[in-house]
């Protein structure tokens, strides 16, 4: 094991002042075999400055100017220049705990798996952290379950972040990857990458640390990227899915689009009506396959196509019921 390389690739944009906590917790792994790679996608800021003060300071920093072509053409042209037996990711912003990778790859070789991956943690701008599972817990998949559970949405998280990918898993992988797409990319790479694992290892524990800021993607305002992106990406998958998951996949589908519908009904405001209807008329395709869904489910899809101004008035006042409890 302590022979192999991770290759590490860092898409970054704009991230200067954030950087570095990144680097620094990359650059402090107690698993030292790395190849970091930092792709620049044309910043503006001063990165390419970061960049190149670390470079000079560690060999294993390897990085890559490009122009700007979104945050997927970063990571694959990292991607395409790593030379390690492994492969994990990490954004500009973040950070990770210092035995992340050594954990993964002693997970990775234990159980032969070809993808060990793991939760995360979410730390807010207000101090607030939170836990994504943190039980503890192991669980093994084969090539069937490590895509159900992607596609359930459970013991497989969309990032990239988590995990640490046998490199081999990556061979076509720019081929299949649709450039236009630039939300939920992460979650149609992770499918391409677990369509070829044949055993993939979870544990439930949290080191990878995903920082929010004010102008974190979380916070921005709702757009055509962010609500339709993730509709087009599962529909994809589903065009794409084998037999044994067909059905998985298209109930991911159809919860995304209850999903975007809801985000829409917390905004009544009328520049949002159109996207309310593309969004329905899609829902309307998927109604013969509403027997899949769960009954909760099922039941506010219907309400999505045949009586929408209910669905968005239950919802408003769900969300509304929901932030009163938080806030006491």
């Amino acid at each position: 094991m302590e022979g192999e390389t991770i290759s590490v690739i860092i898409p970054a944009y704009n991230v200067a002042p954030w950087l570095p906590r990144c680097l620094d917790s990359v650059l402090a792994q107690t698993y030292s075999k790395l190849e970091i790679i930092v792709v620049d996608d044309g910043s503006a800021d001063n990165t390419r400055q970061v960049m190149e003060s670390y470079a000079a300071r560690d060999a294993r920093i390897r990085p890559i100017f490009k122009e700007n072509g979104g945050v997927t053409s970063a990571r694959l042209a990292g991607v395409a220049a790593a030379t390690g037996e492994w492969v994990g990711f990490a954004d500009g912003d973040d950070a990770i705990d210092p035995d992340m990778y050594r954990h993964l790859l002693e997970n990775a070789h234990t159980y032969d798996a070809d993808i060990s991956h793991c939760g995360h943690r979410v730390e807010f701008p207000d101090g607030r952290v939170a836990y994504v599972h943190n039980t503890g817990g192991l669980r093994q998949q084969d090539n069937l379950t490590g895509l159900q559970d992607l596609l359930d949405g459970g013991q497989v998280e969309s990032s990239l972040c988590t995990k640490l990918y046998r490199r081999e898993l990556s061979a076509g992988l720019a081929e299949r990857m649709n450039p236009a797409i630039k939300n939920n990319e992460d979650y149609l790479m992770n499918y391409f990458l677990f369509s070829r694992a044949k055993r993939s290892v979870y544990e439930d524990f949290c080191p990878y640390r995903y920082i929010l800021r004010e102008n974190s993607a979380s916070f921005r305002q709702l757009n055509e990227h962010s609500l339709f992106d993730p509709i087009r990406v599962r529909e994809l998958i589903v065009e794409d899915s084998c037999d044994e998951i067909r059905e998985d996949a298209r109930r991911a589908l159809m919860r995304n689009l209850l999903f975007a519908y809801a985000q829409l009904s917390v905004h009544p405001e009328k520049r949002y009506d159109e996207w309310r209807r593309r969004v329905r008329a899609e829902m309307k395709e998927q109604e013969g396959y509403f027997h899949l869904l769960s009954k909760r489910n099922r039941l506010l899809a219907k309400m999505v196509c045949r009586t929408p101004g209910l669905f968005g008035l239950t919802y408003r006042l769900y969300e509304k019921l929901f932030r009163r409890e938080e806030e006491h």
